[in-house]
């Protein structure tokens, strides 16, 4: 890779419940300082606007964001934005170069086209790309229960390479607030992509 050439994670937000968890590790790839290509399908922006208060436009991407993330626009320097519908973007070609994808939240919407093949919008492409260029791939799902058809879509992503995290968090760290508990669904996450971080006490025998 040449001196300054970007290496991207592609992250993929969607309109599951859960809008926490991608600011959180948005916020997180910031301070990894990690360079990030973003997609925020339509149904995610109108989860954000319920459940964060927050809106991005594609307009106003960068000032929207910075606001959500609480940081300076300046800390999006190596942020690149995507539109949803943008099925040219570069996250939609194999040859375009990118350590791979997270998805967080992840829709059972997106779970089942991505199972299916389906590029519907640029999420579900990038994810097609991923899987057949064998990059990494997690995709963190929020839903319950789970009916036949959530479970069969789930396994067979998995199936095609990807890793399949439900937004379960764990409580041997003792968690006494919010944040503790989306840090240690996100620092798995960031686990998965061989991210170091110190979001959560790592378990000690």
């Amino acid at each position: 890779m040449a001196p300054g050439k970007r290496l991207p994670w592609v992250v993929g937000v969607t309109g599951a419940s859960g809008a926490i968890y991608a600011r959180r590790l948005l916020q997180t790839l910031i301070e990894l300082e990690q360079d990030v290509d973003l997609i925020v399908s339509n149904s995610a922006r109108i989860v954000l606007a319920d459940e964060e208060k927050a809106g991005v436009s594609d307009d106003d991407w960068q000032a929207d964001l910075a606001g959500w993330l609480d940081v300076e626009s300046t800390a999006l320097a190596r942020f690149v934005w995507w539109r949803p519908d943008d099925m040219a973007a570069g996250p939609s070609s194999g040859s375009y170069r990118t350590r791979g994808l997270l998805v967080v939240p992840t829709s059972m919407g997106t779970v089942a086209a991505i199972a299916s093949g389906m590029s519907g919008n640029l999420v579900q492409r990038a994810a097609s790309v991923a899987l057949k260029e064998s990059r990494p791939t997690v995709l963190l799902f929020r839903e319950t229960p789970l009916n036949r058809i959530h479970l069969t879509n789930l396994v067979a992503v998995k199936d095609a390479g990807a890793t399949v995290m439900p937004a379960a968090p764990g409580f041997y760290h003792e968690p006494t607030d919010l944040l503790q508990l989306v840090d240690f669904v996100v620092g798995r996450v960031l686990d998965q992509a061989g991210l170091e971080h110190g979001l959560y006490d790592r378990w000690m025998s």
